[in-house]
């Protein structure tokens, strides 16, 4: 019985870090939902799809490795721990997060925004890791 405990614990958590974005705190309906993950060497290689429903945000959050995001749907407004944007992406454009940058997504827009995700992470590591808001005064 223990065992069956300890593995519907494991799955769960398997599940929610797959179909919420870790960010803090993400908005209402935002998630993702997993497409491909792949460790060659010491590296996880993950792609994921995140949508963002309009208004809502990934919350304040960095990664350990590197992400790339290919815009599908919608507006990606993206700020950084300066409180200042640091770019608006379109569908079809393609932006970069290294590691260790403090930032948040957001949709300010009045459709879903779908963001397709690469993330190039050490093996083990999170999606992302959670941050406090810097002082900005949204979320």
């Amino acid at each position: 019985m223990r065992t069956r405990t300890v593995l519907a614990g494991t799955f769960a958590a398997l599940f929610l870090s797959t179909t919420a974005a870790h960010a803090t705190p993400p908005g209402p309906g935002v998630t993702a939902v997993l497409l491909a993950q792949r460790t060659v060497g010491d590296k996880d290689y993950v792609l994921r799809e995140l949508t963002i429903p309009p208004g809502q945000a990934t919350g304040w959050h960095y990664h350990d490795g590197m992400v790339y995001g290919l815009v599908e749907e919608g507006t990606l407004s993206h700020f950084d721990a300066t409180c200042e944007s640091d770019g608006v992406y379109q569908k079809g454009q393609v932006i970069q997060e290294g590691p260790n940058y403090t930032h948040i997504g957001r949709n300010l827009g009045d459709t879903p925004l779908v963001l397709k995700a690469l993330y190039v992470l050490p093996h083990g590591a999170p999606f992302s890791r959670d941050a406090p808001n810097p002082g900005c005064d949204f979320e």
